[in-house]
């Protein structure tokens, strides 16, 4: 089985749930604590040992190629004032050179379309894609615990939660024939199916490991829910021809696509923070 050696990571959407912050400001870069979303999913992405990082950007996204690169004043600053442990943290996460990439999405058609944008970078590889608005809080990356999911299953693999049916309609959800507590085999896949309609509660969120034969699925540029090119569509499409797998993943997602997910997860990851735990429990007891 080859190995995975290259993630997508879809950064061209607008943000406009968070105007007027994400007027000049990718809704990528928001921080939570003290780094960006896009570096959680970065990081999580090295820690299952991804070598090569794809960035499919839009307008305005020029900040989220500075953050991943050199700042020589900065640096310099920081090495005169002696802020040795921040300087090492500003240079950790920067990705060895040849080892990033950016292709532009031009229009938003979906996060098929995103993905597909980025296939001559793929090229005919297995890869994973990281939505870095979902943002988990686990032990060992959501990412690292499907990759050795997909070295017993293969195929595409999808990270996936239970969630309540009256919230099917927000998801891509699984239509299950095998289900032992943590890998659910399937043999459909829906985007976003009324609770009436949906085949299981089983629902999709932003992690998936594919196989390069989905881009073939994805050139058809067939527009699917909200007339965008669904990227769930073209994995259901592919059921048949490659093994189809959701594995439930230990530990704890947070939806910063909205507001109050990305108020959760910045209360979680700063309690998560020994240093900052009983200051942010403190904080806590005044809004009681």
């Amino acid at each position: 089985m080859e190995r995975v050696r290259k993630a997508v990571f879809p950064v061209a959407g607008q943000g406009t749930r968070f105007l007027p912050a994400t007027k000049a400001m990718p809704k990528e870069m928001l921080p939570v604590v003290d780094k960006p979303l896009i570096q959680y999913a970065v990081e999580e992405a090295r820690d299952a040992g991804i070598e090569e990082f794809i960035f499919v950007t839009g307008r305005a996204k020029s900040a989220i190629e500075d953050h991943f690169d050199y700042s020589y004043e900065l640096e310099h600053l920081l090495e005169d004032q002696g802020k040795t442990e921040i300087l090492a943290a500003v240079r950790e996460l920067i990705p060895e050179a040849g080892k990033v990439s950016y292709t532009r999405q031009q229009k938003p058609l979906g996060l098929g379309h995103a993905v597909w944008c980025a296939r001559f970078h793929i090229q005919n590889e297995p890869f994973a894609v990281l939505l870095a608005d979902d943002l988990i809080l686990a032990k060992t990356g959501c990412l690292k615990q499907m990759m050795t999911t997909y070295h017993q299953v293969g195929g595409n693999l999808v990270a996936v939660e239970d969630i309540a049916r009256e919230e099917t309609d927000r998801y891509g959800i699984l239509d299950v024939v095998d289900d032992d507590g943590t890998i659910a085999k399937a043999k459909g896949l829906v985007e976003k199916p009324k609770p009436a309609d949906a085949p299981s509660t089983l629902s999709i969120i932003g992690r998936y490991i594919l196989q390069p034969e989905i881009m073939a699925y994805l050139d058809r540029q067939e527009k699917g829910a909200g007339g965008e090119i669904q990227l769930t569509d073209a994995m259901a499409r592919s059921i048949g021809e490659i093994p189809f797998h959701g594995q439930r993943f230990e530990g704890t997602r947070y939806d910063c696509g909205n507001q109050l997910g990305f108020l959760e997860a910045n209360i979680a990851f700063s309690l998560d923070r020994g240093n900052m735990r009983e200051g942010v429990k403190k904080i806590l007891k005044k809004y009681k």
